[in-house]
């Protein structure tokens, strides 16, 4: 199930929620309407939070089913009780938008080359999962320019078909190209999704959308 959606008056939805296959997190002052229908297309409870203060929900953490990453900016009491079970790591490095600079699933995580040594440890710890650092089509900010669920990975159009090779053979998931939001190579940035329903931004075109439902859905 794929819908067209704004999170807070955005259509760079990814910035603001994060989801995974059993919570997703929104920002605290969206609509009530808006929390129901992310409910209804991606299957979960939903978890009201602010992460240093900040609306940017999706930028500011990731995860898998082993763990969530909180930018360092970040409070353990932000995430209240809310992890479902999972670790907990607050990421205290120069490289601080967790969910611009991580894309990961329960099999591998890619990181941004900045990322220090010892924090490369702490994410595998946290994830339980193999960690390398490298781009996705020449961009640094792998959590910008991919969208990754059980079923497929989306990533911006400027990879090689190497990298695409390379990508389905790490996530063990397809990755193909595609960009969302009108031509947008963000497509991390403009598509909430996990293994049950897909949201992507409302000037997503009709093109882009079949083509993320047929990658990730």
């Amino acid at each position: 199930m794929i819908e067209k959606f704004s999170a807070l008056s955005s259509d760079f939805i990814g910035v603001y929620m994060r989801t995974f296959e059993d919570i997703t997190y929104i920002p605290d002052p969206m609509d009530a309407a808006s929390e129901s229908e992310v409910k209804r297309i991606l299957g979960t409870e939903t978890r009201r939070i602010m992460l240093a203060n900040s609306y940017l929900v999706g930028s500011m953490m990731t995860g898998n089913s082993n763990g969530l990453i909180l930018s360092g900016m970040a409070d353990p009491s932000d995430i209240r009780d809310g992890s479902n079970g999972r670790n907990i790591l607050l990421l205290g490095d120069k490289v601080n938008a967790i969910g611009n600079d991580i894309v990961a699933n329960d099999r591998a995580a890619i990181i941004h080359r900045g990322f220090s040594k010892p924090s490369v440890k702490k994410i595998e710890d946290c994830l339980g999962v193999e960690v390398i650092k490298t781009s996705i089509g020449g961009i640094k900010t792998v959590g910008s320019v991919s969208s990754l669920t059980k079923k497929g990975m989306i990533v911006t159009p400027t990879v090689t078909e190497e990298e695409l090779d390379f990508l389905s053979h790490f996530f063990k998931v397809e990755a193909k190209p595609g960009t969302a939001n009108f031509g947008s190579i963000y497509v991390g940035s403009s598509i909430v999704a996990n293994a049950t329903g897909v949201l992507v931004g409302n000037k997503s075109t009709p093109i882009e959308i079949g083509r993320i439902d047929e990658v990730l859905s």
